[in-house]
């Protein structure tokens, strides 16, 4: 049952977290059941989900076990798509079997729906915490003993700590740290995402179909009625221009004059735009992470883009490692915060530093990018490059080098 965070004279420590999305429900759940009594505050007025997809490796996979959602996660997991090359009118160019990324990644990897993963998490959370939907922070004041959230319904909480977990346009950022403007690095590239309810019948079941052009990518995932997806992405100059024009008219400007499955997407987008995701492509970048008792985590704390990947590991990541500082030094807030921080910041930043790298990835400047691509592509199925390529992607889903990888308390 979950603690009654309105009890006042308790000795356990207090934390109110702020998102309920990946991040913050990780931290709950620890934090729960490290012996904390834990709020969870969520704008949104009911539970989250969503059809994207989200691969889990390394750290976030060892996250998920330790958080004991594996068994859940392991009866949804999609396991490994046929990846399909196209050509503008829709015309196959190659083929990278599914094989090819389960031998790259090995046994510990999962991909899983977003909304799967956060119901997981909430199943597990529930327990652990008091939830408040519809809610925010409208004010935060601290000192050295305690801070104090004043939210939305009117109701003031003291609490140990604040986690701010509410993503990329985070407002307890925007309280505590300043304004978004300061944080956010523009990448100058735009994102749309739908949910499809039928993808067009050239992309069998089980595999995505992706157009690369100069500048611009556009992806479709059929995993059947109701569970398909599409992605797109491209390189804008102006990108609140395009984020004014809204998701619809922006994407069809840009898409449009592509054939096979994208025509159907945007069909589906002009019928149900409220569906998109549409937004800026943008990290977050922070000297700290942490000011006095408010501590902010995942999309709040560095944001590395979809263009990284990793997303949602870091997220998971980050809060069991948290949980982890907060046990090991006890009332010693400050130690605890400085120590998960620095445990971080080395992947954080690399994960930063791929996204960047990865925008030639996504949208390549030149026709020349594409076929050098193309090439590579292709090469990756010979055997000897098979080989260092598996090698190599194992490498980077490791923790940094001298980043310790501590047992929950």
């Amino acid at each position: 049952m979950a603690p009654d965070f309105t009890t006042p004279g308790t000795t356990r420590r207090r934390a109110v977290v702020v998102g309920a999305g990946i991040a913050g429900l990780a931290a709950a759940t620890r934090l729960g059941h490290s012996g904390w009594d834990v709020l969870v505050v969520e704008r949104s007025p009911t539970r989250r989900s969503s059809g994207y997809l989200v691969n889990l490796t390394g750290p976030g996979y060892d996250a998920a076990e330790r958080l004991g959602i594996l068994p859940a996660l392991g009866a949804r997991d999609l396991g490994f798509l046929t990846s399909v090359l196209i050509r503008a009118d829709g015309r196959h160019k190659f083929t990278v079997p599914a094989a090819l990324a389960q031998a790259a990644l090995g046994g510990r990897a999962i991909t899983v729906f977003r909304g799967d993963l956060e119901s997981a998490l909430h199943d597990v959370a529930e327990g652990a915490a008091e939830f408040r939907f519809g809610t925010t922070v409208r004010a935060v004041h601290q000192d050295t003993n305690q801070v104090q959230a004043t939210l939305s319904d009117g109701d003031i909480v003291d609490a140990d700590l604040l986690i701010g977990a509410d993503g990329l346009h985070s407002g307890v950022r925007e309280l505590v740290f300043g304004p978004e403007a300061d944080f956010r690095v523009d990448l100058r590239h735009v994102v749309g995402a739908l949910p499809l309810e039928r993808v067009s019948p050239e992309v069998p079941e089980r595999t995505s179909a992706t157009f690369i052009g100069p500048g611009r990518t556009a992806a479709v995932i059929n995993l059947g009625p109701g569970r398909s997806s599409a992605f797109l992405t491209y390189r804008c100059a102006d990108v609140e221009g395009e984020l004014g024009r809204g998701a619809t008219d922006s994407l069809t400007s840009v898409f449009g004059d592509l054939g096979g499955p994208v025509p159907e997407v945007l069909r589906q987008l002009a019928a149900s735009p409220d569906l998109a995701y549409f937004d800026s492509v943008s990290q977050i970048v922070a000297d700290r992470w942490s000011r006095g008792r408010v501590v902010l985590l995942g999309d709040a704390a560095w944001c590395v883009t979809l263009f990284a990947g990793q997303g949602a590991g870091l997220a998971l990541s980050g809060a069991d490692r948290l949980a982890a500082a907060l046990g090991d030094h006890g009332a010693d807030l400050p130690a605890a915060l400085s120590d998960w921080e620095s445990s971080l910041r080395a992947e954080v930043r690399k994960r930063q530093a791929l996204a960047r790298k990865g925008t030639s990835q996504y949208a390549p400047p030149t026709k020349a990018h594409v076929w050098a691509r193309d090439l590579a592509m292709r090469a990756i199925q010979l055997p000897g490059i098979r080989g260092m390529v598996q090698r190599a992607v194992r490498r980077a889903n490791q923790q940094p080098s001298g980043v310790e990888r501590r047992a929950p308390r």
